[in-house]
């Protein structure tokens, strides 16, 4: 299998594309300036003590307090605790790593007797804001890298389970622990195997240093703030899944590639293994890889696949259902329990990649076809589990129903990804009432007036739909609508093909290929 990692840098956000066989399987995006994410550290302040819930509300700083379990306070957080109690906020030097300062709390105890309103505490972000509700955090403090977890506040290694070769769980187990400073654990993970001591040396005293720039924030800190940010989702991307079926990563963001070579060349990936480019194209980025037209097919809610069976998809707040129909492909065999077995195992394996794709957590109920042959059923039920082995987020999956209903957990640390791929009517505009079709080359134009007289710039690129583009450049011996707005305004506009765009939208960008903000000027 040849995978690929496409990222979209734009304006507002940044967008990751992850190709199998040019086949589209997952999709993240990642906002820019993100004031909470994932595994984020922050100095936060008990706001409320909810002795129904066993849990805390948390203020780290942003709109919305974080929500702290009773099951969420680690080991660690007495002797964390007692730290800050201490040495005091805004003093340096004095927070330094040491295991076993305070006995353990109560595994079964209540969080009353734990926490009180107003103390200090440090959290980290275990599940980000999803909806209406707040983000998920844990007292248990760990900074992760590419072959090991770094755990302050403990002692010991331990090793990752997927590494089973005796010789090399010792081996690596004597490394770590001959390099290992002391009031710091150390997880080893799957991509330490076979790695020599310089790697892991290397990587150790990396975290060790993030953590140390963690305390020196700490000891600033006058109130609730964020004291360590992980580094940039595509980065995480391929700290976390970046392995030897990985040969190709572009970018459209020049400093973000260097960022990713930096970090390539960290973790001994050389150009021959994992080959970086830097897309500089006119077109589009995700129109370049065939990723826009995928989008645009796969996160609506009816989703077509083999021979004209279709998923039908509906979420809600706690559940996700997924309806299995076999549309025309019910019409080609007289064979109904054979038919309902094909679409279903076709169905498995587009309910899998919808799973990924879309980042679907917490509870999905599948509805496929009523089978009678309990074989089928059994053969159903392995084929789910050997699809969704590929699948990072940890899940649990459950046998068929004698309904034919399967259920699947799946963990939820973020949004699930959700596209809009419906558009406005590009004649009413959703308005039920129609306007002139000239009225949109002079708005076009209007705006293009406006950005040459705040930006001063004379070389613009205009993102717009294919069929806007081709009308743009309609036109007998290059005397186009285009090149008539060059020769008018002394100025070059080029025109470029975004399919991700709705019919009437448009996009101006600049010679460095930086959108240009509507409301400028």
């Amino acid at each position: 299998m040849d995978s690929s990692i496409i990222v979209d840098v734009t304006k507002d956000e940044n967008v990751i594309a992850l190709l199998e066989d040019n086949k589209l399987v997952e999709l993240q995006r990642e906002r820019r300036n993100d004031p909470c994410a994932l595994s984020d550290i922050f100095l936060g302040k008990v706001s409320k003590v909810d002795r129904g819930l066993n849990a805390a509300f948390v203020n780290i700083g942003t709109d919305k307090d974080a929500f702290i379990p009773y099951s969420e306070l680690g080991p660690t957080l007495a002797s964390t605790t007692a730290l800050l109690e201490k040495s005091g906020i805004g003093k340096k030097n004095n927070l330094e790593p040491k295991s076993g300062q305070a006995k353990a709390i109560d595994p079964r105890g209540n969080i009353e007797d734990v926490l009180k309103k107003g103390q200090r505490i440090l959290v980290q972000i275990t599940k980000e804001k999803i909806n209406t509700k707040g983000a998920t955090g844990s007292t248990e403090l760990s900074i992760a890298g590419r072959m090991m977890v770094l755990v302050p506040f403990s002692e010991g290694v331990s090793i990752s389970q997927k590494i089973t070769e005796d010789y090399e769980r010792n081996r690596l187990t004597s490394l770590v622990e001959s390099i290992k400073p002391k009031g710091f654990k150390v997880v080893i993970r799957t991509f330490a195997f076979g790695k020599t001591v310089a790697a892991l040396n290397r990587e150790l005293q990396y975290l060790v240093n993030c953590w140390k720039v963690a305390l020196e924030k700490l000891a600033q800190a006058k109130g609730p703030q964020r004291i360590h940010c992980e580094p940039d989702r595509v980065i995480c991307f391929l700290r976390e899944s970046l392995d030897d079926s990985y040969h190709k990563i572009v970018v459209n963001n020049q400093p973000l590639y260097h960022e990713m070579c930096d970090y390539l060349d960290f973790i001994g990936k050389t150009k021959e293994e994992v080959q970086v480019e830097l897309h500089q194209q006119d077109v589009p980025i995700f129109d370049r890889f065939g990723i826009s037209r995928q989008i645009k097919t796969l996160f609506g809610r009816a989703v077509t696949y083999k021979s004209g069976a279709y998923l039908v998809i509906d979420s809600t707040e706690a559940m996700h259902v997924v309806d299995v129909n076999s549309g025309s492909r019910s019409r080609k065999s007289s064979d109904q329990e054979e038919t309902a077995f094909q679409v279903n195992m076709a169905a498995a394996e587009e309910v899998a990649r919808q799973l990924r794709l879309r980042d679907i957590g917490g509870i999905i109920v599948i509805d496929f076809i009523d089978m009678d042959d309990a074989t089928h059923r059994s053969d159903l039920y392995k084929r789910m589990e050997e699809l969704m082995d590929s699948d990072k987020a940890a899940h649990t999956i459950l046998p068929l129903s004698k309904f034919c209903l399967m259920q699947i957990t799946r963990q939820r640390v973020r949004p699930a990804v959700t596209v809009k791929t419906e558009e406005v009517c590009p004649c009413c505009r959703g308005t039920g009432k129609t306007e002139s079709s000239l009225l949109l080359t002079d708005e076009i134009e209007q705006q293009l007036i406006t950005y040459i007289s705040a930006t001063g710039e004379k070389r613009f690129f205009l993102h717009v739909h294919p069929f806007v583009a081709a009308y743009l450049m309609k036109g007998v011996l290059g005397r186009t609508l285009i090149s008539k707005w060059n020769n008018k305004h002394k100025v070059k506009v080029k025109v470029v093909e975004d399919q991700m765009l709705p019919l009437l939208k448009y996009q101006f960008y600049d010679r460095k290929r930086k959108q240009i903000d509507p409301n400028q000027g």
